[in-house]
């Protein structure tokens, strides 16, 4: 197990861990920092912070808002935790996942001898070798980086997105910290606001970390290109490799009008049932055609072109659906149109963790009553947001966990269902799904899928009875060495331990100074050695050291708020 106190010992690591402290308390969280104990897992021998309250503004604002505010404050690595967290209300409170919506990550921009400094660093070239013409002043600055736009040597216009220089040793740095505190947390609060936040923070790890790469993201951009090459009502923008490197991405720029300025699109003669239905279909044809879909498509990444072409933009977060995941998907819905909950329980059962302590039993009354709702309703009527959130709120209050693709595929689904609708009234992402339903149903029971399926089946199953044997015979040998081991973990006793070490600390403390004080006596009592105003110097010091050490003892134990 990770070792906290092992963590970035180094100056600047200690700093960042008392302002995160620092931040959390100033915004109400200090009972937290409390309980977590931080101040014995990094071993300073004092108090990294003073505990107080949070002032009396923040107190009339909620838990979520108060959270929210400290991740804005605490920079990027906190405020792309709070936007990865708010895809996922299957591990965090609904409020919670709503308030982080909003987190922003807007910061000034790099100064632009600094960005011109980070492309010669990047591209081995002065700008004046790469451009035609940039522009000093970003489109959009963020946390991570920022864009500009600029015309290359070909007369190609285009934006550059450059990552803010020494941003990744912050978020690494960061990252530790984030591993540190899942530790504590799922040490000393089992029941946190966040489910198993080890496995949320890993997860986050792998995303971030895929986001500083700007090369993934435009690997990313030529897979959705080969995928829609053929689709002339979609549109990509171009990669241009030759200047691009993990912390440099330039694309073609893009001119068109964002898919919520419906005042501009109706002016500039566009359709928007057209557009409605052209981005549904693209959407679904991503998720159950290609397996790879727009994880943000909200509308400042949506644009619309001559002829209701759609554009999409930043494809910094993706989902992934593999042939297994879009095969139950298609169970799912067919479960769901047939109210067969005995065939949604086995589905939850096979794709999402069910806790323990989950109620299998009131966990199917609430999808039979959540069926029930929906069964005798028209699908022009159903608004598929709604439902969707419902059956989150359903799966998150009975404890049950999904892949983190499928949470991100249910956000998209209701951001795209939402935007269709404010094209068209009459829009309705039910309607195009079918299609799309029937299509693979008749591709899973062709012939030659049939055939993959059991060749596939056949494999895992003589692979099993090959290993079976070896299987067996290792545990019966473990079983006659007595080398059968069973491992029991004790949880919630580490709090308990820590308390009664620092308890003893404090004792071995207090009776060494009570044995310093005794020996100065016996040392005054002698009159021996040298003098200083007639009492023994070697005394008069082992008072004055008892009483230095006495008087650190009594404020370590005020500032505990424990006497």
């Amino acid at each position: 197990m990770l070792s906290f106190s092992r963590i970035n010992r180094n100056i600047r690591s200690i700093r960042r861990y008392r302002q995160i402290l620092g931040v959390l308390i100033k915004y109400g969280f200090g009972q937290i920092v409390e309980q977590l104990n931080i101040d014995y897992y990094i071993e300073l021998g004092r108090r990294i912070v003073t505990l107080g309250t949070a002032s009396k503004e923040l107190e009339r604002l909620t838990t979520a808002q108060r959270l929210r505010m400290a991740m804005e404050e605490l920079g990027p690595t906190f405020i792309k935790l709070g936007q990865v967290l708010s895809t996922r209300p299957d591990l965090i409170p609904k409020d919670y996942a709503d308030e982080f919506i909003r987190l922003q990550d807007k910061v000034p921009a790099v100064d632009a001898k600094t960005i011109q400094q980070q492309l010669f660093h990047q591209l081995g070239r002065p700008i004046e070798e790469l451009f035609i013409s940039f522009d000093p002043v970003p489109l959009a600055a963020a946390s991570i980086g920022q864009v500009h736009r600029a015309r290359l040597l070909s007369g190609d216009d285009v934006v550059v997105k450059i990552q803010r220089p020494g941003i990744d040793n912050v978020i690494e740095t960061d990252l530790d910290i984030l591993m540190a505190f899942a530790y504590l947390v799922e040490k000393h609060l089992p029941t946190g606001l966040v489910t198993d936040p080890i496995a949320v923070v890993r997860e986050f790890r792998r995303v971030i970390r895929r986001e500083l790469d700007f090369t993934r993201e435009a690997r990313t951009i030529d897979r959705f290109s080969a995928n829609f090459r053929d689709n002339k009502s979609i549109c990509i923008p171009q990669v241009y490799w030759e200047v691009t490197t993990p912390a440099v991405l330039t694309m073609a720029f893009i001119d068109g009008i964002k898919i919520n300025h419906f005042s501009q699109l109706t002016e500039a003669g566009y359709n928007l049932q057209t557009i409605a239905r052209r981005g549904a279909d693209a959407f679904l044809e991503q998720v159950l055609v290609h397996g790879l879909f727009h994880g943000d498509p909200h509308p400042g990444n949506i644009l619309i072109l001559p002829d209701e072409v759609i554009c999409l933009l930043d494809f910094g977060m993706v989902g992934h659906i593999d042939d297994t995941l879009r095969q139950q998907l298609v169970d799912l819905i067919l479960a769901i149109v047939s109210r067969d909950v005995e065939q949604i329980m086995s589905y939850l059962l096979y794709a999402g963790n069910l806790a323990e302590e989950t109620d299998r039993r009131q966990l199917k009354r609430d999808l039979s009553e959540f069926i029930d709702d929906y069964y005798s309703t028209t699908l022009k009527s159903i608004d598929a947001g709604h439902l969707v959130g419902e059956f989150i709120e359903i799966l998150q209050r009975h404890q049950v966990k999904f892949p983190t693709d499928l949470i991100l595929l249910a956000k998209a689904l209701v951001a795209m269902e939402g935007i269709g609708r404010q094209l068209d009234p009459d829009f309705n992402i039910i309607d195009h799904i079918r299609p799309f339903v029937t299509r693979l149903l008749r591709q899973r029971l062709s012939p030659g899928s049939i055939h993959r399926e059991a060749r596939h089946f056949g494999q895992a199953y003589f692979n099993l009875l090959r290993s079976l044997p070896g299987d067996l015979k290792e545990f019966i040998d473990r079983v006659n060495r007595n080398k059968f081991k069973i491992d029991l973990e004790h949880r919630g006793l580490e709090k308990l331990i820590a308390d009664i070490d620092k308890s003893s600390n404090r004792l071995s403390f207090s009776l060494l100074i009570g044995s310093i004080i005794v020996g100065s006596s016996l040392i005054m009592q002698i009159n021996k050695g040298p003098q200083l105003f007639g009492f023994p110097v070697l005394g008069i010091l082992g008072y004055s050291i008892a009483g230095f050490l006495g008087f650190w003892l009594a404020i370590a134990i005020l500032r505990s708020g424990r006497m």
